[in-house]
């Protein structure tokens, strides 16, 4: 059986000056689109932190598909970390820098009980904006961040420098 970075490497599209020019895509909808890379990525990202969280956290849009997953394995709840204005009140909200503007997420405000072991979900590690937004996001609310994983680095950007003092789990580093 391929290991999880075999399957992302030989599943994953690359897609050249998407979604401008300049810019190299990685594509991960085929990866998780077959079953064998799914379970591998899942094993691999519950198995690293396993009996270190409570609940696992997935970031818009991807990020839910790997959470849900990963729950689901784990045996543990699913927190959706959405884009503003797609969640009903009371929500927390955090502001935070993209490399081309301004962003929010958000998290209903009584969704998580302090002290919460939180393990955080998403596909792609890039400037690290809005895995530490969801970090801050989650500590708001009062739980515990037990780590972060992700399926992609791109540590050329350095997203793993803004997170520094988080336990981050990368399946493959590009």
């Amino acid at each position: 059986m391929p290991t999880a970075a075999a399957l992302v490497d030989r599943l994953t599209a690359v897609v050249p000056d998407f979604p401008e020019p300049g810019i190299l895509f990685r594509d991960l909808t085929p990866t998780l689109a077959d079953a064998a890379a799914l379970k591998a990525i899942t094993d691999e990202l519950v198995g690293a932190f396993a009996g270190g969280f409570d609940l696992v956290a997935g970031i818009e849009a991807r990020g839910f598909l790997l959470a849900a997953a990963a729950a689901y394995a784990a045996g543990t709840g699913v927190v959706a970390v959405r884009k503003a204005g797609k969640l009903p009140p009371e929500t927390l909200t955090e502001h935070y820098a993209l490399e081309y503007g301004r962003a929010a997420l958000e998290i209903r405000a009584d969704q998580l009980v302090p002290g919460t072991r939180v393990l955080v979900l998403d596909d792609v590690l890039a400037t690290g904006g809005t895995v530490a937004a969801t970090c801050t996001l989650l500590e708001r609310a009062g739980a515990v961040v037990a780590g972060v994983g992700v399926v992609l680095e791109l540590a050329g950007l350095g997203g793993r420098d803004r997170l520094a003092d988080r336990r981050v789990v990368a399946i493959r580093e590009v």
